[in-house]
């Protein structure tokens, strides 16, 4: 089968079995095609939790399939490709939360939302990236333990410094790995290009910025600048998005390294064969896990307004 005679049947399978299929940005561009929506983690979740359909297909990794199921409990959700995870999300489980939370006892916990459902269930408030920023600056504790991610715990610090933060030594480990030499060079091959970058990255490289946002952020910064060319700190699937969202402009890769193969293990096939039946993994939580996670998010909605 082809590419597009694989796209066309699978167009036809989930309008028959009323299922719809969510695509992180950092899905290729062959599975953004198929997909009803496309977006950052939580994004996808909302869309899917407001969609009539009786099933969801995630292509993404374990943690936003779990999220979806959370804001979905009586919808079926799949992992297109089980063995999809996230090395940040997983990098920090209960115990180790606990005793964070043993030694910060008077620190509010916020979880970003690249975390496990479990991890929600002992956290105060799930944040996004685009998100951290307000909701932080909205809670009543001056005292926050963020979690996992340091790089953008700092990156949030810095916008409060009427707070204090406590951080895991976490992180995610395609967006850490990004230097400042690997800037210069950029600058250096690109000199008239916009520097964008997600506040995963180190510190360093944030503050060499042009636009420091979430995805979708670095996305829709792209599409409506004036600016021609632009460097992309951050998976570099983003890069062939905008490339094809945006023709007439240029885009390149902030570096090589800043690629997820843990997204990059879903492909079409993995979606075909879940809707044949012969693929994918249904995401089933505990109830237990479904009330704490989804209070956590809640509370995430409540602050954001």
């Amino acid at each position: 089968m082809t590419i597009a005679e694989i796209q066309q049947e699978i167009m036809r399978m989930k309008k028959e079995q009323d299922v719809c299929i969510l695509a992180h940005a950092y899905q290729g561009q062959e599975i953004l095609e198929v997909a009803d929506y496309m977006g950052d983690s939580y994004g996808l979740s909302v869309q899917a939790s407001k969609s009539n359909c009786k099933g969801v297909i995630m292509c993404g990794v374990r943690f936003m399939a779990e999220t979806c199921k959370v804001l979905s409990p009586d919808k079926k959700v799949w992992l297109a490709n089980p063995l999809a995870g996230c090395p940040m999300a997983e990098q920090l489980d209960l115990e180790g939360l606990r005793e964070l939370k043993a030694k910060y006892p008077d620190y509010a916990v916020v979880a970003y939302i690249n975390t496990t459902s479990e991890l929600k269930t002992e956290c105060d408030v799930c944040v996004t990236s685009s998100s951290a920023v307000q909701i932080c600056s909205r809670l009543d504790n001056d005292k926050i333990l963020f979690i996992p991610d340091p790089n953008l715990g700092r990156y949030v610090a810095e916008q409060m410094p009427e707070k204090t933060f406590a951080f895991y030594n976490g992180g995610c480990p395609r967006h850490i790995v990004v230097s400042t030499k690997d800037v210069e060079k950029a600058r250096k091959a690109h000199p008239n290009a916009l520097l964008l970058v997600h506040p995963e990255c180190r510190q360093e490289v944030v503050e060499q910025a042009d636009y420091v946002g979430s995805t979708t952020g670095i996305m829709n910064y792209a599409r409506k600048s004036d600016c021609r060319e632009f460097i992309i700190g951050t998976e570099n699937s983003i890069v062939e998005h905008l490339q094809f969202d945006c023709p007439d402009k240029a885009f390149y890769p902030l570096a090589v390294p800043l690629t997820c193969m843990n997204m990059k293990i879903t492909t079409l096939m993995d979606i075909y064969n879940c809707l044949k039946g012969r693929g994918g993994e249904e995401i089933r939580l505990p109830e237990n896990v479904i009330e704490g996670a989804g209070r956590c998010i809640r509370r995430m909605v409540e602050l954001g307004e």
